[in-house]
C-alpha cells in the first residue's frame, strides 16, 4: 500500500449493495484509519474489539452510533470514541450516505 500523507477522505466515497463501503487510507501494526460509507437502512452492528481503541469521526450524513449502554444520532463534525472493551456500532437511518472515518489502535488482528 503506498501511503498518501495529505488525503481528502469525502474523494474516497463509495457504495455497496448489501454491505458497508470501505476505504483504507493507512495500516500498519499499529494503526488503521479508513473510511466507511452506509447507506440508508445499513449498519455495522454492534460488536467488540478486546484490545483495541477506536473512534469514528463523522463527515457527512448522520447515524445513530452505540457506545456501551449509550445510543444517539450524530452528524458531520461530531466525534464518537469506543474505548477497547466497550461494544459500539451505527446505523444508518437518515436517507443520504453516512460517511465517517474510522480509526483503531492497534491494528486489530
Amino acid at each position: 500500500m503506498t501511503t498518501q500523507y495529505f488525503i481528502h477522505p469525502l474523494d474516497h466515497t463509495g457504495t455497496r449493495e448489501g454491505k458497508a463501503y470501505k476505504h483504507t487510507f493507512f495500516q500498519s501494526e499499529n494503526l488503521l484509519v479508513g473510511l466507511n460509507c452506509l447507506q440508508p437502512g445499513q449498519a455495522q452492528h454492534v460488536h467488540v474489539h478486546e484490545t483495541q481503541d477506536k473512534f469514528y469521526l463523522v463527515l457527512a450524513g448522520s447515524g445513530r452510533f452505540t457506545v456501551g449502554e449509550q445510543a444517539q444520532a450524530c452528524g458531520p463534525g461530531e466525534l464518537i470514541l469506543a474505548p477497547a472493551g466497550v461494544p459500539h456500532g451505527v446505523t444508518n437511518q437518515g436517507d443520504e450516505l453516512l460517511t465517517f472515518l474510522t480509526v483503531i489502535a492497534p491494528f486489530p488482528v
